[in-house]
């Protein structure tokens, strides 16, 4: 047996903290190494923090992560485990974003990621240059480019996030070069569905390059940006570890590098492709690493769960529905508490609750982020520090019902919020008539105009508030509405994190549906009674003014998402909604045409939002369209 410990860290970095980030990440590499880890593998880009986008452009900044490299490798010298860490690294004009391998003090070589990705939320590329097959220079004396790295225990090989996602990534390459580990450093945000993709990526890349991946995650929030760690050790296609999400630490698994090299002297195929392989390309620079790492002696073999080969692992399976409901549920309340804490400007968050669902899941998840980031308390500590930072405000005009103030009052004392009832009505009739004392002759006031005043006062009253208590303003529009315009500028569109832009409604629902099951809230019960409406005219409701939530998501996920023209999402909503009146849909298709095209320059002007899908509304970000456009080219002729 040749066994070695793997560990994978999560290091809830914030971009610039490079000071910080590495005291940090110093705490988990030596708790690692106290438990007998051989290699600890931290996040990409766990110095400087992830995404730094156009910050790495700043020289200093650069220079600075590297004088932080060097510091963690002072302070991490008497520890006898090799040691992998995310840093960015400038070499001439260009700059690049690698992975280092520290040991004993050294920085011992820079590896660059070569799969540099411009898609969905990432633009790496506008600031960081490829690394590249064959590619061997020198940083500051230090080995840089395409390098393997040989250890007392055996080979490894290193690489940075996107470079596993590819197929055809360096990963191949260091394994035919003898890298029987292969490290991998990520900064990978959370998407939905994200945890079983990557869970059978990895595996599969494990398999097809007959290696061990190591695999560790950031974890924590940066703008919108959400990253849920879980780092993963996978040998030869099979899963060994996965990490806990959502959580900073560490978590190790014994590996046997002998089944490894085993499995390699087995498999045919592999050694065909790697004597063609080897045959055909540079070789890969190897540099060896002197010293005798953490003795092995006292590591024992990796017991299969249940003690079994043969057997499956005991436990139960989590339902699809909880495990869907709580990994979103956790990250949108990360979301907010990196973005409240690692701004520093903040002491109190604030929701202006109408007794609807889209504040009230808001409101639900600020409480949430309290519980987690005091989870050492018990329930009454915890309910002195929801008193203590959340705020929630119930601003009512005439329109307003009894059952949502009821709703939203019991709501606010279910969650230990502080609740305040401030009616704008007054104001309401007093800025009607300074509006109409500004229109000419023939113009009058419309009645979407009457909706909107009562937005702007309640969003003015949340942006005074923000700055008497320094707190902050959450915006509580989700994606349906967002999409089609069915928010108001200065209005409810406003705030400093928008917390569910990015979350359909029909998704919305589904979460207090399950919170209802959960925790029988008589909050989420009154809220969920009455018809989802703005409240802002009599008899309103949103999918009368719109259309079925069900109907308009698909139109949503099939127009922006699968990109498909507006008759096309005619035949598909007709097999979707079979009982639908085709009629109907046709209206409906051409309606949310109309209204997402024309409300673009509305959604670009939302606040900050957290990224938790594949499609999201954001221009910076995610979808990028024209604000300026015609549908002219819908028609046919």
């Amino acid at each position: 047996m040749r066994l070695v410990r793997l560990a994978v860290a999560s290091v809830n970095a914030t971009v610039g903290a490079t000071r910080s980030n590495v005291d940090r990440a110093v705490r988990v590499a030596k708790a690692a190494a106290a438990d007998g880890a051989t290699i600890v593998a931290l996040p990409e880009q766990c110095i400087g923090g992830y995404s730094p986008e156009d910050l790495a452009q700043w020289r200093g900044f650069v220079d600075a992560q590297m004088v932080s490299l060097h510091r963690f490798a002072k302070e991490t010298a008497d520890l006898p485990s090799a040691l992998v860490i995310g840093v960015t690294a400038a070499r001439g004009a260009h700059l690049y974003n690698c992975a280092a391998l520290v040991y004993r003090g050294k920085v011992h070589g820079l590896v660059p990621k070569e799969k540099l990705p411009t898609y969905n939320v990432f633009y790496e590329a506008r600031v960081f240059a490829r690394g590249a097959v064959g590619m061997v220079d020198e940083i500051d004396g230090i080995p840089f480019g395409d390098v393997v790295f040989d250890l007392d225990f055996g080979t490894i090989g290193l690489e940075v996030c996107e470079d596993v996602w590819s197929p055809d990534g360096p990963m191949r390459r260091r394994s035919y070069a003898g890298a029987e580990i292969v490290v991998n450093v990520s900064a990978s945000p959370f998407r939905l569905g994200i945890t079983a993709t990557r869970r059978e990526m990895l595996a599969t890349r494990a398999g097809d390059n007959q290696c061990t991946v190591l695999y560790a995650n950031l974890v924590g929030a940066n703008d919108g940006l959400i990253f849920d760690g879980g780092g993963t050790v996978a040998q030869n296609g099979r899963l060994l570890l996965e990490a806990p999400r959502f959580r900073e630490g560490f978590w190790a698994v014994t590996v046997d590098l002998d089944r490894t090299r085993r499995l390699r002297t087995e498999n045919t195929t592999w050694r065909t492709d790697q004597e063609v392989f080897s045959a055909a390309s540079p070789p890969v620079r190897h540099v060896k690493v002197d010293g005798a790492t953490v003795g092995r002696a006292a590591l024992t073999y990796p017991s299969p769960p249940g003690a079994s080969f043969f057997l499956p692992s005991g436990g139960a399976p989590r339902s699809p529905r909880a495990e869907f409901c709580e990994e979103l549920l956790d990250a949108l309340a990360l979301g907010i508490g990196d973005y409240f804490e690692k701004i520093g400007a903040f002491k109190t968050i604030g929701v202006a609750l109408s007794g609807g669902r889209d504040s009230l899941l808001c409101l639900i998840l600020a409480r949430r982020y309290v519980d987690t980031r005091f989870a050492s308390l018990d329930d009454a500590g915890r309910a002195a520090k929801a008193t203590e930072m959340l705020r929630a405000f119930f601003m009512p005009t005439r329109y307003s019902s009894p059952e949502t103030h009821a709703a939203a009052e019991a709501a606010a004392e279910e969650l230990s919020v502080p609740f305040v009832v401030s009616s704008v009505d007054d104001a309401f009739q007093r800025e009607l008539v300074h509006i109409e004392a500004m229109l000419q002759p023939g113009e009058k006031l419309t009645p979407m105009s009457r909706q909107n005043v009562q937005a702007r006062i309640r969003a003015e009253r949340m942006w005074t508030w923000s700055n008497s208590a320094a707190g902050l303003f959450l915006q509580t529009s989700n994606m349906s509405e967002k999409a089609v315009g069915y928010t108001t500028i200065g209005g409810d569109m406003e705030g400093a994190l928008s917390v569910i832009a990015n979350v359909p409604k029909t998704v919305v629902n589904y979460l207090l549906d399950y919170l209802l099951e959960t925790t029988r809230s008589e909050g989420i019960r009154l809220t969920l009674k009455k018809p989802a409406s703005a409240e802002l005219a009599d008899d309103m409701e949103d999918e009368k003014d719109l259309m079925p939530f069900p109907v308009l998501d698909a139109c949503f996920a099939l127009y922006a998402g699968e990109k498909m023209s507006e008759e096309e999402v005619r035949l598909a909503l007709g097999a979707m909604f079979p009982t639908e009146d085709a009629k109907k849909l046709d209206a409906w298709v051409t309606k949310f045409g109309r209204l997402f095209t024309q409300s673009i320059y509305k959604w670009v002007q939302a606040p900050l939002s957290l990224h938790v899908g594949n499609l999201d509304l954001d221009r910076e970000r995610a979808l990028q369209l024209p604000v300026v456009q015609r549908s002219e080219w819908q028609k046919k002729g």
